[in-house]
């Protein structure tokens, strides 16, 4: 948990270890390093470090010791101010100080962290030869500062690049008096520095290399491959024989008047000739980036809109169905127009919305913060789908006849939504019908009706007419029926259960009238299967996101683990090992990783779903264990399993403890339980074919994650599978529109895949329109052309 989220824990249970680590390390006269790689924990390395050097400077024990260090990326764009920020802090204490320089090892994660999270630019250098230079200036700055007897920084220089040995060595003969040492890994770049030794001055040089098992180095030892393998790496190019010498050692010291890679903003590029811009994200490790939103939660008082009596759905819908005819006719530019304006309000009001979502929703700050930007991509996408779809298409035909295809809105279209999303899943539904020339009677859970109010009232300011979109309050039984069975619906789109999804089928298909389209998303019993080669690192990391995180409240997330036998007892140890790390709590404090589910009919549905489980022979693994402070505060405890607490606005937060159970069969798998709850099941070497047709069996097919390093076999499962979303060494959530549009098929619903590209083709009609252009006395074109 080493993470910004937890910082409070670091200083209770890492800095302790690291204390004892120095002063072992004082003891042997040993060195001792922080490995500052990830730019999102920088600050914590420094500070970390700060604290081990007061702590050092105090210790008899670690006197004339001066082996602490710390490693610093030059490809991180902020690496001259961490070396600042170093050596003011050395000064400041009195201490000396290794400072380990290397160009930076995890580049691309880099990248796609920044992609993946919406933010304003990269912390990396998106040009190689950029980090060189950043590499030479930070060299420059720690020998200028390690010259003199004085100095308190002792550089190390880490690097294989040949030009770039020569440029630090250059750069020490600058400085006489400066005391440093190069490094390289053991097995790379031992011809470059046996020539160097013979030739040039260099006072240490180290050789570093990893230590430990095989299966623990592997993944170590690839990554340095690709990384030294890569085209652009010199130990790559030094072997090509068709690289000439001066191409190695050219000069990175020239300006690149573009990026290399677009901001993160613009990584979906263009689609149908437009820009379709990312959504904007948060970097919640920066406090002055959550601390809006986190503060206006904190002050927030959600005020639940009332509920409509059902006798006003008539009148709604009728108006409603006037406004469409209107909507209709105007153009699907201006429409577009309105939805990205939409996206635009959503960005600039961000931290209202997320303090709304998380009082009423009960979620965590990264889990709003993905939900408003989900709801930013919807109407982008579907804006600029709508602009490609909606042309009037010219169609062949013979000579004298015009033939074209164009379409238009159904009618009043009924946008069903459910509590876990209330944003996202609301705004998909809503902004799809809208853009294609319906109107909207949009019926939100009624759990989360605030959310749903303020999006509603955002798009009316962003130009959508009253009378083409009504928020309909209320309950699924009165108001949601009477919406369903109206004669003048034109079409309903549902997110929620498959029982509520077959009664709303069922409906449809009875009323007179028009044959209605369902829309329906019903989410599934989701599985997981790992087979022996997976890395177990990644295959808990994924599957502690997949199944906990919002609760379990997903319709994505995993509820059914499939585990090799052959590597099941060293998965399952360290998933129960992370379950306890995990931090139960009110979601508007920054360190809660699982918060409350929705309400009380939620926990008690699934503490009998969980006692039918333990009824059908499953064996409890782990259970997570409540913290101290949420135990003081609890009115209501049940067994351990679950604890109904008051939040600071007296209102009744209900929790159920994330846990895991061991099935034997996946066929023991009933029903889907929609919290914190994973059923774990194992499956022996040769029957991969077997299990997949068992979860196929289920009946649901919504998604499927697959763990293994075996690409044929990731191939083969996503293809027997009968899943609408297949995820691979990945986790199993966070579905992002127009890169994994979303949506099953069985018992998981009917399609098509919200946030793709098919998805607007079910709420609209088509129309054919064919003229003979002959019928006016001759076809004028030929006739131009002279031919008759």
């Amino acid at each position: 948990r080493f993470e910004e989220a937890q910082r409070a824990r670091l200083w209770k249970e890492l800095f302790p270890k690291l204390q004892q680590l120095a002063e072992l390390a004082a003891h042997g006269r040993l060195n001792l390093t922080l490995d500052a790689e990830e730019s999102d924990r920088l600050e914590l390395q420094l500070d970390l470090l700060d604290a081990l050097q007061q702590h050092i400077a105090g210790q008899a024990t670690c006197a004339g010791w001066d082996g602490l260090g710390i490693a610093v990326q030059a490809y991180q764009s902020r690496a001259d101010a961490a070396i600042d920020e170093v050596l003011a802090r050395t000064r400041r204490n009195q201490s000396r100080l290794m400072l380990r320089l290397v160009k930076g090892a995890y580049w691309d994660m880099e990248i796609k962290r920044a992609q993946e999270m919406g933010l304003s630019g990269y912390p990396v250098f998106t040009h190689k030869h950029h980090s060189d230079i950043s590499y030479l200036a930070c060299a420059a700055r720690l020998l200028e500062d390690a010259n003199g007897p004085q100095a308190l920084v002792y550089p190390q220089f880490a690097t294989h690049n040949a030009a770039t040995i020569a440029a630090v060595l250059q750069l020490a003969d600058q400085q006489p008096d400066a005391r440093f040492e190069m490094q390289r890994l053991h097995g790379m770049g031992e011809g470059i520095y046996r020539e160097v030794l013979r030739h040039a001055r260099i006072q240490h040089l180290r050789i570093y290399a990893p230590v430990g098992r095989h299966r623990d180095l592997l993944a170590y030892l690839v990554r340095r491959l690709l990384e030294n393998g890569a085209n652009t790496s010199f130990v790559h190019q030094l072997a090509n024989q068709h690289v000439a010498a001066e191409d190695l050692l050219v000069s990175p010291l020239w300006r690149a008047e573009e990026a290399a890679l677009p901001k993160p903003i613009g990584i979906y590029g263009y689609l149908h000739g437009e820009l379709r811009l990312n959504s904007q994200g948060m970097d919640m490790t920066y406090i002055t980036e959550r601390s809006p939103a986190l503060d206006a939660a904190l002050a927030l008082r959600v005020k639940t809109p009332e509920e409509i009596p059902v006798e006003e759905v008539n009148p709604l819908m009728h108006a409603l169905h006037a406004g469409q005819t209107r909507w209709d006719a105007v153009p699907v530019e201006r429409r577009a127009e309105i939805l990205t304006q939409a996206a635009e309000l959503l960005e600039t009001r961000q931290d209202k919305l997320l303090a709304l979502i998380m009082r009423e929703a009960h979620k965590t700050l990264a889990d709003a913060v993905a939900e408003l930007r989900e709801a930013v991509d919807f109407c982008r996408y579907y804006a600029i789908q709508a602009k490609a779809l909606m042309r009037k298409e010219a169609l062949p035909g013979p000579t004298g006849e015009a033939n074209s295809l164009s379409l238009r809105g159904r009618g009043v279209f009924v946008c069903i939504s459910p509590w876990n999303f209330p944003l996202a899943i609301f705004a998909g539904q809503v902004v799809a019908a809208l853009v294609t020339g319906n109107s909207v009677a949009a019926k939100p859970a009624e759990q989360t009706m605030a959310v749903a109010q303020a999006f509603v009232e955002l798009l009316w300011e962003a130009g959508v007419p009253r009378d083409v979109l009504a928020l309909m309050t209320g309950a699924g039984e009165t108001v949601g029926a009477a919406l369903v069975e109206h004669p003048l619906t034109g079409g309903v789109v549902f997110t929620g259960s498959t029982g509520v999804a077959r009664h709303i089928h069922q409906g449809l298909a009875a009323k007179e009238g028009p044959i209605v389209p369902l829309i329906a998303e019903t989410g599934g019993i989701n599985a997981m299967i790992v087979d022996s080669t997976a890395l177990a690192e990644q295959v808990v990391d994924a599957v502690i996101a997949s199944a906990f995180r919002s609760a379990g409240q997903r319709c994505s997330a995993l509820r059914l683990l499939c585990v090799q036998e052959e590597c099941a007892e060293e998965i399952l140890t360290m998933l129960k090992g992370a379950m306890q790390e995990l931090v139960i709590g009110p979601t508007i404090h920054y360190a809660t990783d699982v918060g409350p589910v929705i309400d009380a009919e939620a926990q008690a549905n699934i503490l009998a779903q969980i006692a039918r489980v333990e009824q059908g022979g499953g064996r409890l693994l782990a259970r997570c264990a409540w913290p101290p402070a949420l135990l003081e505060n609890a009115q209501v405890t049940d067994n351990s399993v679950a604890l109904t607490m008051q939040d600071d606005q007296q209102r009744n937060l209900h929790f159920v403890a994330p846990c895991a159970y061991a099935i034997t069969h996946v066929s023991q798998v009933r029903e889907e339980i929609f919290g914190p709850v994973l059923q774990v099941v194992t499956w022996k070497a040769g029957q991969i074919d077997a299990l997949v047709d068992a979860i196929n069996a289920l009946g649901f097919g919504l998604t499927l994650g697959v763990q293994t390093r075996i690409d044929g076999r990731a191939a083969h499962i996503a293809a027997r599978s009968r899943c609408g979303n297949v995820y691979v060494n990945r986790n199993m959530i966070g579905a992002v529109v127009g890169v994994q549009p979303f949506g099953g098929e069985g018992l998981s619903g009917t399609g098509p895949k919200a946030g793709g590209p098919h998805y607007l083709l079910r709420m609209v009609t088509e129309q054919a329109v064919s003229i003979n252009t002959t019928a006016a006395g001759g076809n004028a074109e030929l006739l131009a052309q002279g031919r008759l």
